[in-house]
């Protein structure tokens, strides 16, 4: 954890979690545990976050960044790094709602390519910058529930392959340890 100054964090969207509301207790619990790592990393000198703002844990950490005011103290920054522009233009009002303010909350929002979508190309241009760009990856993904974050998930390990690069999975274990250690019997 120590020398890790840029963290890409990636995993799970918000309806492969079942998470349709905001109030969705399972949301609270995932960004409460996500403060708890993130603190960690700061402790260690961490300054800035990279996700690529897709619904779910990439924008839960840009939200839980902006609500924490820990991490105003630690000066942590926020970044949306999209894979090409307009990536949102097919996703619903409400998801593009959800876009936007996550947009809002960042410090630093750009694209890896200035175009609209054009092939799957921009995809693994963009994992590499995204690779390029962070010491470390933070993934909320369980092998064991296979889910879209498993092509950054292959792409970190491809990348592990040649490079010093840490990888901190959060998998549905981890979070049911978290809820246990919440709950007094």
């Amino acid at each position: 954890m120590e020398n890790i100054k840029n963290l890409w964090v990636s995993g799970y969207r918000s309806y492969e979690l079942g998470i349709f509301q905001d109030e969705d207790p399972k949301k609270k619990i995932i960004m409460d545990y996500l403060t708890q790592i993130l603190q960690d990393y700061c402790e260690n000198g961490l300054q800035w976050i990279l996700t690529g703002g897709q619904l779910g844990i990439e924008q839960y950490t840009i939200e839980t960044v902006k609500k924490n005011s820990i991490f105003q103290t630690y000066h942590l920054k926020t970044a949306i790094m999209l894979p090409f522009t307009n990536i949102a233009n097919n996703w619903s009002e409400k998801n593009q709602q959800r876009f936007a303010l996550a947009q809002q909350q960042a410090d630093y929002v750009n694209s890896v390519s200035a175009q609209d979508y054009v092939n799957p190309s921009q995809f693994t241009n963009w994992q590499q910058f995204m690779l390029q760009h962070t010491d470390a990856g933070l993934m909320v993904y369980d092998l064991e529930h296979p889910g879209k974050a498993q092509y950054e998930y292959r792409a970190i390990k491809q990348y592990q392959k040649e490079h010093d690069y840490d990888l901190r999975l959060v998998d549905f274990y981890d979070l049911q340890d978290f809820i246990d250690a919440q709950v007094d019997f």
